[in-house]
């Protein structure tokens, strides 16, 4: 067969075993797995039956943001759960919130010839050189979580996650129902340039725009974590105008959860002197309701395992997808938050 570079005996089948003088026809896995079979018989070469199963999975490079939150981890367990479940091969990559780690692990899924690309990239900007590599590569590319600004849109095949600006935008008119249109806002910010920070931002702010009693006076990032969230939190309380704050907007649940301890060792009451609603949905927050801590939480769902890899085997399959698939989310409040909490899963 010109062009093929047939297996050893004994050697694991991969998509890297399969070497052409030319690109290949678009097949399904299945398809190149009983090529390989079928080139190894005719070679005189016979595969185990694992041996062929296993060159039936796709091998997924999937680069992730880091393990800033509660959220994130879930996230992460939940991609790592169903590709193990699925016996897919994960190369998995931790880029500790540097954009400049996810750039690197993506041209080593290029290097590694993986079959799908997947991350969740930390910041919007600057992925257009790596991605017009990754199509040059022949790799479709799948965004989660946290989409990109680029010029060409084929750069990517598809984006599943959520829809930050309606996230800020259920925040603001909870808030609004809540205060009833008077508060004095302090704003935890997510990681500048990242879009959930943006998003949120901005879905808060469309929301609370027609009320002249809702004002935010301080906005500072927190960069999601909590221990940054406690950090700013003390510096807006000790602020000239901390005293007049009485509602805290944080772009997610562990910036609050840091706040919430500044707020408590500033001899405050969280949840009743200073309102709070925060993004997210982790379970943390959900004890915090339930201790009268915490007032409000709009969810963003980490568990996008299954979803994820159903994509995968759609783009491997040649299907073709929407550009932008939304999971499915809610908002909960102090009133409902004990009969939820029993069944978090993150």
């Amino acid at each position: 067969m010109p062009g093929l570079a047939l297996p050893r005996p004994g050697q694991t089948l991969n998509r890297s075993t399969l070497r052409t003088t030319r690109p290949l026809s678009p097949m399904t896995p299945k398809f190149t797995s009983r090529l390989l079979a079928a080139a190894g018989l005719f070679a005189g070469v016979f595969f185990t039956t694992a041996q062929v199963a296993a060159a039936d999975k796709p091998v997924v490079g999937f680069s992730q943001i880091g393990a800033e939150s509660a959220w994130r981890t879930a996230n992460t367990d939940s991609i790592k759960g169903e590709a193990a479940k699925r016996g897919i091969t994960l190369k998995f990559a931790d880029a500790q919130q540097k954009q400049e780690n996810q750039i690197k692990a993506l041209r080593s899924f290029i290097a590694q010839n993986v079959d799908v690309i997947a991350f969740s990239p930390v910041v919007e900007t600057g992925w257009e050189p790596v991605l017009r590599e990754i199509k040059k590569a022949g790799i479709p590319v799948i965004l989660t979580d946290r989409a990109v600004k680029v010029s060409d849109p084929s750069l990517f095949v598809t984006f599943v996650g959520s829809d930050f600006v309606e996230e800020g935008r259920r925040a603001g008119k909870w808030l609004v129902e809540k205060t009833k249109g008077q508060a004095v806002i302090a704003e935890l910010v997510g990681t500048p340039g990242s879009a959930p920070a943006i998003d949120r931002k901005k879905g808060f702010e469309e929301a609370i725009a027609g009320q002249a009693g809702m004002k935010i006076i301080k906005s500072q990032s927190g960069d999601f974590t909590r221990a940054k969230g406690k950090e700013v939190m003390e510096t807006f309380l000790k602020s000239p105008e901390g005293k007049s704050i009485n509602v805290l907007y944080a772009h997610n649940d562990d910036m609050a959860l840091g706040a919430i301890q500044a707020i408590e060792e500033a001899g405050l009451k969280p949840g009743t002197d200073i309102v709070i609603v925060s993004i997210d949905g982790v379970k943390g927050a959900f004890e915090a309701m339930v201790a009268g801590k915490l007032n409000c939480t709009v969810e963003c769902n980490p568990l996008i395992g299954a979803q994820l890899f159903d994509l995968v085997a759609d783009v491997v399959a040649g299907k073709t997808l929407p550009k932008r698939i939304a999971v499915e989310e809610g908002l909960y409040d102090q009133s409902q938050a004990a009969a939820a909490l029993p069944s978090r899963q993150y």
